[in-house]
């Protein structure tokens, strides 16, 4: 859970719920195929603050981003980066993967985001230990 979270407005409520049943083929590909059954919960189109994530894990404070093509210019880089200042900001980590990359060797995507995964799971069980 997100320690002082803001509301979630409405509106952006329904964009998160509209992208959930409109995701793009790589965000379905992601979902069905890997982090529904990965072993970790994970919700799709998530609502933080004004932004809308791809995946988010609660246990592990772990965002999954898909970027596609118009992630590449300038004013969306700046925009992305805003937005995982943000998520960082709440104690997240965020994790960009390309459509490309899901494209090209979707394996070795599950191999990255699965280590990743079990990382930050021991750092999170390490810190709850020490507390």
């Amino acid at each position: 859970m997100i320690k002082n979270r803001p509301p979630v407005h409405p509106l952006l409520a329904e964009r998160a719920r509209y992208m959930r049943s409109h995701m793009t083929p790589e965000e379905k590909h992601l979902w069905y195929d890997f982090l529904k059954t990965c072993g970790y919960k994970f919700n799709r189109q998530y609502v933080l603050g004004t932004y809308i994530v791809d995946f988010y894990s609660p246990e592990l404070k772990l965002i999954i981003e898909v970027d596609g093509r118009q992630h590449y210019d300038e004013e969306a880089r700046e925009y992305d980066a805003r937005r995982t200042a943000y998520a960082e900001s709440f104690g997240l980590t965020v994790f960009r993967i390309t459509n490309e990359q899901i494209h090209k060797n979707f394996p070795a995507c599950c191999t990255i985001i699965k280590d990743m995964m079990e990382e930050r799971y021991y750092l999170i069980l390490s810190e709850d230990r020490k507390n």
